[in-house]
């Protein structure tokens, strides 16, 4: 355990894990006998919506814990389905809303003065 102590890690590094690429009849079981293998698991959450399904989010009680699944599991088969296995980083998802409401913004002004852009 002390060894741990001194390894520095990446900063993107972190315990929560977010997981692309399911297949849509994943349960949370057959999630937890997969990542549970690398560590003790807080919480998983399986993404039950039609703009969800087939992702998930992973959330171990040790950081190390969840980079040794993160190295292990990006790539791994499951259901002749390739896993992709990314830290998960609440700046690029929020980011990604921010853009989202900036291009609606701009369609809504566009429509309200009547613009057209060569692109639309």
């Amino acid at each position: 355990m002390n060894k741990r102590n001194n390894i520095r890690l990446p900063p993107e590094v972190n315990r929560l894990l977010y997981v692309r690429n399911l297949p849509y009849k994943i349960t949370s079981e057959e999630m937890y006998d997969i990542f549970g293998k690398y560590g003790a698991i807080r919480q998983i959450r399986v993404g039950n919506t039609p703009e969800t399904r087939g992702t998930a989010f992973v959330v171990y009680e040790d950081i190390f814990d969840a980079k040794n699944a993160c190295d292990h599991l990006s790539g791994f088969n499951v259901c002749n389905r390739y896993l992709v296995v990314l830290y998960y980083q609440s700046n690029k998802a929020f980011k990604r809303l921010d853009v989202d409401k900036k291009q609606e913004e701009l369609n809504n002004i566009k429509t309200k003065y009547n613009l057209k852009t060569p692109e639309s």
